[in-house]
């Protein structure tokens, strides 16, 4: 056998022993909280590793895959066009790129403000497809929201923006998506999200994604009802450094 051969083989045993071992954490978690395993959906975040590490989670049957960087995400999807995957964008999104973006994406988690919202649907007019969009919603105190690069809307303005993206064209308001405040228990922050959550689905029923919880708290996401959770480090190891 080759070196890439068997650098190959490793590393699929790799992939496939880390993910084993989140589904396990999920199965867990979605037993003490009394929940379905089968509610709860897996996003493998991908940032800074190769498509080839997409094919072969593919293999090992992952079917939702995350990316928060476009020009990277862009790559990654051309190269892997022919797997039957679903592509999330879950990072902080710039204007200029929201319609591009489009032309890949079929779940956009990370919408904030109201001018994503117009440039999505233009983007997904001129692409003629339908994008699922969930608001990004911040869940850090409010002394730490400016300047902390982290993206999401004040929970005041969530609602007003999934009537928005209901109404827009090409959109499909899917439900809801924050990241726990760093250094903090989780679970009151995501008990605010689940409670938020509660009342997008006021504004559209079928609106009932939670993606909640990465590989160090997916446990507390998964206790007051995520559906999606997004792992990177837990499956794929820790990101290479990209100078």
């Amino acid at each position: 056998m080759s070196r890439a051969g068997s650098r190959d083989d490793a590393r699929a045993q790799q992939l496939a022993t880390n993910l084993s071992r989140v589904r396990e954490r999920i199965a867990g978690a979605c037993a003490a909280a009394g929940r379905d395993p089968g509610e709860v959906t897996l996003t493998v975040v991908t940032k800074f590793f190769p498509s080839s590490d997409v094919r072969i989670l593919a293999d090992l049957g992952v079917h939702h895959v995350g990316e928060n960087r476009h020009q990277e995400a862009v790559e990654k999807w051309e190269e892997t066009r022919d797997l039957p995957l679903t592509w999330h964008f879950v990072g902080t999104l710039q204007t200029n790129k929201a319609a591009a973006v489009a032309a890949y994406a079929d779940v956009v988690e990370s919408v904030d403000r109201r001018k994503l919202v117009t440039a999505l649907s233009k983007g997904a007019h001129a692409h003629d497809t339908t994008i699922d969009v969930l608001v990004q919603v911040s869940l850090d105190p409010p002394d730490r929201r400016a300047g902390s690069g982290r993206g999401g809307a004040p929970p005041v303005d969530v609602v007003p923006l999934a009537e928005l993206v209901a109404a827009a064209d090409g959109l499909r308001l899917g439900g809801v998506m924050a990241v726990a405040p760093p250094d903090e228990d989780p679970a009151p922050a995501f008990a605010t999200l689940a409670e938020l959550a509660r009342e997008v689905r006021t504004v559209e029923p079928r609106a009932t994604a939670i993606s909640a919880g990465m590989s160090a708290d997916l446990e507390a996401a998964i206790e007051v009802g995520a559906t999606h959770v997004r792992v990177g480090s837990a499956v794929l190891g820790e990101r290479p450094q990209i100078k």
